[in-house]
């Protein structure tokens, strides 16, 4: 559960509903409840509409205080329960491979990687830093595992997330611009009326969605500095 964090995408399978709270298990993290109207926008009539008993679904983490952890099904949406559920199948491969080479040996060493961090995490990052493989296996071992993670074709994502920076002051125009040209890591575009796009593909979705939103707490944190009005809202 420690390391669950606020806005996580997580894999859950619904346990039982109660009243009009869904309960359900959370992949190597224990329990998770979900109330009526973190389900789906508007009046819902039925719960088991949207959820049954077994069902996979994919949520994100609204609040976690010591085992309780709140979740929301209506928050996800269609392109992320789509990321996290290509990264579930993909991670169930990394498991069969780990299992070819290493055999017996492969359900204590993930679940020793696994107390540490997600598997998907640790092989995605293990393909530019093979050291990280080292620390649970022998070179040998580690080198195979490494040959056939960089052999697999990477899949890219691009995140979006749109905002609005606007000026009232004369020299409004050059102002901005000023603040978003420090940003070269990623591609930010003009859609008119103040509106602008931020854009960034990456082959983990995770971290891209992590740049992407400490740029934006960075423009937010500038235009207050220097005048400007700064609009984000989370979708």
């Amino acid at each position: 559960m420690g390391n669950l964090e606020v806005g996580d995408l997580i894999l859950c399978t619904v346990d039982r509903i109660v009243g009009t709270v869904v309960f359900v298990k959370i992949d190597g993290d224990g329990e998770g409840s979900i109330i009526v109207s973190e389900i789906a926008p508007g009046r819902i009539r039925n719960l088991r509409d949207y959820v049954v008993p077994k069902k996979r679904i994919v949520c994100k983490v609204l609040r976690v205080s010591g085992d309780r952890i709140d979740l929301s099904l209506r928050r996800v949406s269609q392109k992320e329960q789509k990321e996290v559920l290509e990264s579930h199948n993909k991670e169930k491969s990394y498991v069969s491979i780990l299992k070819s080479i290493l055999g017996n040996k492969a359900e204590d060493i993930i679940s020793k990687i696994t107390k540490e961090e997600k598997l998907y995490d640790f092989l995605e990052e293990a393909k530019n830093f093979p050291q990280k493989l080292e620390k649970f296996m022998m070179g040998i071992d580690a080198q195979k595992i490494l040959d056939i993670l960089r052999a697999q074709k990477q899949k890219t994502t691009e995140i979006r997330r749109e905002f609005t920076l606007t000026s009232k002051k004369p020299d409004g125009v050059s102002l901005i611009k000023k603040t978003l040209s420090e940003f070269k890591e990623v591609e930010i575009k003009y859609l008119g009326s103040g509106k602008y796009i931020l854009k960034k593909e990456s082959s983990d979705p995770k971290k891209a969605d992590q740049l992407i939103r400490e740029i934006l707490e960075k423009v937010e944190k500038e235009s207050k500095k220097i005048g400007l009005e700064f609009h984000f809202k989370e979708k």
